[in-house]
């Protein structure tokens, strides 16, 4: 998602690169190519801790700046919407954006293997509970304002866009697309051929897709439903079919498929 363009500040000790597992099997750390630590290791036996950022800037990474949706991450509270040009409203689930991950979300972390990648990760729930449990994981988000909150809740988080260059590129056994981020870019095809970029040879990807069948291209803008909003960008909805037949063209196949409480997923493979 996007709002009022400007460059952003990141997470990181130095230039980053691929994601390796630390000798310290109870530790994780995302490694720059010196050595250094992207984020500091999380401890999986006791609470996350985040240590100071150095400031870096991501080629094309933009924030939603002063906009309603960085006011609900700051609150960890709606409402907020994605308004369409209609009038068409789409309520956004901040305050489970902003909650440890629920029994959905478990589904997704026990599917998860590897390195990670969380495309969209907003506030870092689903980062924060992968780094507890030893991953190499990183999140990537055009928000400041979500990767400063990813960072506080004890995970490695990177002022990006996923066209960017990325760390770890072609090396990520798992990528996320959660909480409707297929939708990122308007887009579908481009952002599941970037994914094929990304993935390692035997990668996967995790998305959550829409509630209902549809194929939905549109241009929103962030909508605190009390008259604050941001500036227009574009997004996508998809459903299961939808997605497994753009995934299809992008060289995805489909694995499993399932639901829980009501939000569906799927993962694909490399085919």
């Amino acid at each position: 998602m996007n709002d009022s363009m400007e460059q952003c500040a990141v997470d990181a000790s130095g230039p980053p690169s691929t994601p390796r597992q630390p000798a310290d099997p109870g530790r994780a750390a995302l490694l720059d190519a010196s050595g250094g630590v992207l984020r500091a290791p999380v401890d999986r036996r006791g609470p996350a801790r985040a240590e100071p950022a150095a400031p870096a800037v991501g080629s094309g990474a933009r924030e939603w700046h002063a906009d309603p949706y960085a006011a609900a991450l700051r609150t960890g509270r709606g409402p907020l919407f994605l308004r369409r040009g209609d009038g068409w409203l789409l309520p956004l689930e901040v305050e489970r954006w902003c909650a440890p991950p629920d029994e959905a979300d478990a589904t997704v972390l026990a599917r998860c293997r590897g390195g990670v990648l969380d495309v969209g990760c907003g506030p870092g729930r689903l980062v924060a509970a992968l780094a507890a449990r030893g991953h190499p994981v990183l999140g990537i988000d055009v928000s400041r304002h979500a990767v400063e909150r990813a960072v506080r809740e004890g995970g490695a988080a990177l002022c990006r866009s996923v066209f960017d260059p990325l760390p770890g590129t072609g090396r990520w056994a798992t990528l996320l697309l959660i909480d409707g981020n297929i939708g990122i870019g308007g887009d579908p095809a481009a952002l599941l051929a970037r994914a094929r970029e990304l993935a390692a040879p035997d990668g996967t990807v995790l998305v959550e897709t829409a509630g209902t069948e549809l194929d939905e291209r549109v241009v929103v803008r962030v909508d605190d439903g009390r008259g604050g909003h941001g500036t227009p960008f574009p997004w996508a909805r998809l459903g299961t079919r939808a997605l497994l037949a753009h995934g299809g063209r992008a060289g995805w196949r489909a694995v499993e498929q399932w639901r829980v409480g009501g939000r569906r997923f799927v993962q694909l493979r490399r085919g």
